[in-house]
């Protein structure tokens, strides 16, 4: 029988290895969460192997490099709120929880109702529902009651980033998402400074499925 915690700690040496995983804070995450439980049961045997992998549709779990990535970027700390775009099985924001404290808030939106049912489930099973917040409805439009947000996380490929999530993000905050380019698709970093001044940097060359909703 395959020793998952052996399997998750080599894979989290191999990434920071890699120079994926940079923090303390993250490597301690990605060592925390238990990504088999997050996976669909026929690839729970796959769950350490660093790929993407299938969900329900055509809704995929994120390779673990580039979970990591996405957490990276955002810099955590404790006690941030967050939101994502896109929860999938839940996996992404379990390792933010991680990153970020129980003291920390997170608020995840799914479009797709299979997965947004899937995403709660996991969450609360594995005792995260204390930090994580699932919803159901159009990501596009962010979590306005909620906002603003100290970082927005986008887990799927846009044309552009949606106008309602650069107006939830805060001053100082960071904003990580996949845009559909010419060459295929770019992870981008956007930070807004303290003045109000919104900068971009390309973080790298990605392959996510392409985001739902009516402000893209």
């Amino acid at each position: 029988m395959l020793d998952f915690t052996r399997a998750r700690r080599r894979l989290v040496e191999d990434l920071i290895a890699e120079g994926i995983i940079k923090s303390k804070s993250v490597a301690e995450a990605m060592l925390k969460v238990p990504r088999e439980e997050f996976v669909a049961p026929e690839y729970r045997l796959m769950a350490y192997e660093d790929s993407a992998l299938p969900l329900i549709g055509e809704a995929t779990i994120s390779a673990p490099h580039m979970v990591a990535m996405l957490c990276e970027a955002i810099r955590p700390r404790e006690g941030m709120r967050i939101l994502e775009v896109g929860a999938g099985s839940g996996y992404q924001a379990a390792v933010c929880a991680e990153a970020i404290g129980r003291e920390g808030e997170i608020y995840t939106v799914e479009i797709e109702l299979p997965l947004a049912l899937y995403a709660t489930q996991n969450i609360e099973r594995l005792g995260y529902s204390d930090v994580v917040n699932v919803f159901y409805g159009d990501g596009t439009e962010g979590l306005p009651e909620k906002a603003p947000f100290d970082a927005i996380i986008v887990t799927a490929a846009a044309p552009r980033v949606p106008e309602a999530l650069k107006g939830q993000l805060k001053a100082g905050g960071r904003l990580v998402i996949p845009l559909e380019e010419r060459a295929g698709q770019i992870l981008y970093l956007y930070t807004l400074s303290q003045e109000g001044v919104w900068s971009r940097e390309k973080l790298a060359y990605v392959s996510f499925v392409k985001l739902k909703g009516k402000f893209i």
